[in-house]
């Protein structure tokens, strides 16, 4: 059985997901968005989905990226 790099529960049907060279064990889709979902850099919410960029920054979506000052991004065209 293999140790969740989030939580620490020991579980016998743990995953692993690969991000670049890193390698982590989880035990849940929970505790795995937790350690590897980026946060939005506004709102801090973990980003599920794509998000939207501006500035070098990501964020959950337009308004939040409006709130930090990036006027251009709009929800719908």
């Amino acid at each position: 059985m293999a140790t969740c790099d989030t939580c620490g529960n020991t579980y016998d049907k743990t995953f692993t997901i690969t991000k670049g060279e890193e390698t982590k064990t989880f035990d849940s889709f929970e505790c795995a968005v937790q350690a590897m979902a980026p946060t939005c850099a506004h709102c801090s919410c973990r980003i599920l989905g794509h998000g939207v960029e501006a500035g070098g920054q990501i964020y959950c979506c337009a308004h939040c990226a409006r709130e930090s000052g990036h006027t251009d991004l709009a929800d719908r065209a």
